[in-house]
């Protein structure tokens, strides 16, 4: 059941966690998964003009945050416990950098999830990442 739509996604990142905004843009929210958006510029780029791998998991990071946020509602303290990506190829330096999240379970204690990060225009995925996110106790949730 969705307890949080995008416009209070959007509200509670912007106060709880507004250093996620480098990472990219929340588009779209529905139960149990995100859409992001990353404008790709030069300081997201490494040698041989490639996408940065830490620039990718922030952005998996987020995303999944977001789709997890959307089952749970605002729990701030909801933190990852485990990221793992697999860079599949090289991301398109000239452009946009498009995650779709979404969860795969999400428990009492315990939310999985995994993130397909595509370049925009592109079909196959430039990386995949699992991550786990440690779910906090909460009363009245």
């Amino acid at each position: 059941m969705q307890v949080m739509n995008l416009d209070q996604m959007c509200r509670f990142l912007a106060e709880h966690f507004p250093q996620g905004e480098q990472y990219g843009q929340l588009e779209q929210l529905g139960d149990g998964w995100a859409e992001m958006r990353l404008a790709v510029g030069d300081d997201h780029l490494r040698p041989g003009g490639t996408v940065s791998g830490p620039t990718m998991m922030g952005l998996a990071d987020v995303a999944l945050y977001a789709a997890l946020l959307s089952r749970i509602g605002p729990v701030a303290l909801a933190v990852t416990i485990n990221l793992n990506i697999n860079f599949l190829r090289k991301p398109r330096p000239d452009a946009d950098l498009l995650a779709r999240a979404t969860m795969l379970k999400v428990g009492r204690r315990l939310g999985v999830g995994e993130v397909s990060i595509h370049s925009e225009g592109e079909e196959d995925p430039v990386a995949h990442a699992t991550i786990t996110y440690s779910i906090p106790e909460v009363e009245c949730r």
